[in-house]
């Protein structure tokens, strides 16, 4: 695994489930296997029915159509996000709900998912370490952040979560 990079990833939506609700935003950091950055962006993707978005999935994400005016189309989001991910290794907070995500959509625009099988989460590594600390009532990255000192300048917004991950990460992995 080690001659593979490490793409720190969050995705934003319009809602939890995963056929009805869209992609609105895909931030990502990559990283070699040592951690040293290599690259960040973000991807904004033109929703296609966001009048069946959750009215609270859009307040959280900040959603406004104005930001999203020069957004992708999705089918065209995913290529770019597939060329830049091609062979990395996954990581995310809460892994399973961004991979589901691009999965579903990848097979549903009959693109190949490029990045490497492995997935790494944060939840998983934060509870192996923390799941008896009574400090921890759960493992969201907000929590986490705030346990670590950790700035995310703008929560809820792809590339400020993806970078807030790729820290978390780094501190997960200093501790004995």
């Amino acid at each position: 695994m080690r001659k593979h990079d490490l793409a720190f990833i969050d995705i934003e939506t319009t809602g939890l489930n995963v056929i009805e609700h869209e992609i609105l935003e895909i931030g990502c950091v990559i990283t070699d296997y040592k951690l040293k950055t290599k690259e960040e962006f973000e991807i904004k993707i033109k929703p296609k029915n966001i009048e069946s978005a959750d009215p609270t999935a859009l307040k959280i994400n900040h959603y406004n159509e104005k930001d999203w005016q020069d957004a992708y189309e999705l089918k065209e989001a995913l290529k770019i996000f597939a060329k830049k991910v091609k062979d990395c290794i996954m990581v995310g907070q809460n892994v399973a709900f961004d991979s589901g995500f691009l999965e579903y959509n990848f097979a549903k625009n009959e693109l190949k998912n490029t990045m490497h099988y492995h997935r790494l989460d944060t939840i998983s590594m934060a509870w192996a370490k923390f799941h008896q600390n009574k400090d921890f009532e759960h493992f969201s990255l907000r929590e986490m952040c705030k346990y670590f000192e950790i700035e995310n300048e703008n929560p809820h917004s792809a590339l400020s979560d993806a970078r807030a991950t790729y820290l978390l990460y780094k501190k997960l992995i200093e501790l004995e």
